[in-house]
């Protein structure tokens, strides 16, 4: 058993990595559809997003075997992409950046210590 333990634990990570990066795609597509959002967000930025989001949802089906740190540029990737626009979208709304839905949907993927799905919603 000691010797699958390593390789459990690798699989383990890698598909907290998956679910993490699917669930920040889902997180913020549902994030787009909220009123508050729609009225304050630039139709530019949200094709952006759109792309962003539907691209990686498609690399995922094609990439189910991919590895942890793959995942995890891939998050960085689309991190890179949405959260400037969404801390634009905030301050425009007059909101503070820690409300920010999905910021922390990262945080379960990368330390396993930020709040669960059932937590969120």
């Amino acid at each position: 058993a000691e010797k699958f333990k390593a390789e459990d634990e690798a699989n383990k990570d890698k598909v907290e990595a998956k679910n993490g990066l699917e669930n920040y795609c889902f997180s913020m597509r549902n994030t787009l559809d909220e009123e508050k959002i729609k009225e304050k967000i630039e139709a530019s930025d949200k094709e952006a997003i759109e792309k962003i989001i539907t691209e990686t949802l498609e690399w995922l089906d094609k990439n189910q075997l991919g590895e942890k740190d793959e995942f995890d540029a891939k998050q960085k990737e689309v991190e890179g992409v949405v959260n400037p626009i969404m801390m634009k979208v905030y301050q425009a709304a007059g909101g503070a950046p820690g409300d920010m839905p999905g910021a922390d949907a990262g945080a379960s993927a990368a330390g396993g210590a930020g709040p669960t799905v059932e937590e969120v919603d």
